[in-house]
C-alpha cells in the first residue's frame, strides 16, 4: 500500500461497496460537520434572539445584492444594514460608493467573516461592521419612521414589511427585495391616522438596509 499512487488508492476506494456501514459512517459525519458549523458559527446569534423572531442565516446571493443595489440605483449618502450577515451587501455598497457604509450582526463569527471579506477585497478601511444586538438597537420599525428623513429610502430583503406599502420590487423568490420611501410611508399613516385606523406592531424578521 505504501508504493500505491494517489490515483490508485482513489480508484480502489471508488471500486470497494460501502455497505450500510459505509454510508452510516458518512452520514454520521456528515451530520457532526453540520453541527459542529451550527454550534461554532449560527447559534450564538441564535441564543439571544426571541424565539418567534428566529430566522436562520441564508448567505445573500448575488442576485440579492444586485437587486438591492438596483433600488438603491441613483441614490447617494450612507447605508446600514441591519442584520448583516457576512458583509455581503455593505461591501458591495461600499464599492458603488456609499459612504459610510455600515453593517450590524449579532453572530459574532458573522462579523469577523465579514471583516475578513472587507480586508480581502481591500475596503477595510471604507466599511464598519459592529457586533450589535438588533433587538435593542435603537433602529427598529418605530425608529426609522420617527426618525429618518423623508428622503431616505428603506430596502427590505426577503421578508416585506407587511404594513408598510413599497413603491417598487425587484426580484423573485428569496432574492426578492421590496423599496420604501419614508416620505410616501409618513403620508401613508397621516392618511390612515386620520380615518382613526388602528397600527399593528410589525416584527423585523428580515434582512433591513436603510439609505440616508
Amino acid at each position: 500500500m505504501d508504493d500505491d499512487t494517489t490515483d490508485e488508492v482513489f480508484a480502489e476506494l471508488k471500486a470497494r461497496p460501502l455497505g450500510g456501514w459505509g454510508v452510516a459512517q458518512i452520514a454520521a459525519g456528515t451530520g457532526l460537520a453540520v453541527y459542529a458549523m451550527w454550534v461554532g458559527i449560527l447559534q450564538p446569534g441564535f441564543r439571544r434572539v426571541p424565539l418567534r423572531l428566529q430566522v436562520p442565516y441564508i448567505p445573500a446571493s448575488k442576485a440579492q445584492v444586485d437587486n438591492v443595489m438596483t433600488l438603491l440605483r441613483c441614490r447617494k449618502g450612507g447605508i446600514v444594514d441591519l442584520g448583516s450577515g457576512d458583509g455581503r451587501i455593505v461591501l458591495e455598497a461600499s464599492r458603488q460608493g456609499f459612504i459610510p457604509a455600515v453593517g450590524y450582526e449579532l453572530n459574532p463569527w458573522l462579523v469577523r467573516l465579514a471583516r475578513f471579506h472587507a480586508w480581502r477585497a481591500g475596503q477595510h478601511g471604507k466599511v464598519s461592521y459592529r457586533r450589535e444586538d438588533l433587538w435593542k438597537l435603537s433602529l427598529l420599525q418605530e425608529k426609522l419612521q420617527a426618525e429618518l428623513p423623508d428622503d431616505a429610502l428603506v430596502v427590505a430583503g426577503r421578508f416585506p414589511f407587511p404594513n408598510w406599502e413599497p413603491f417598487r420590487t425587484e426580484g423573485q423568490g428569496v432574492d426578492r427585495a421590496w423599496a420604501y420611501s419614508m416620505q410616501a410611508q409618513r403620508q401613508h399613516i397621516n392618511l390612515l391616522t386620520r380615518h382613526s385606523w388602528a397600527t399593528v406592531p410589525v416584527d423585523i424578521k428580515g434582512k433591513l438596509h436603510f439609505c440616508l
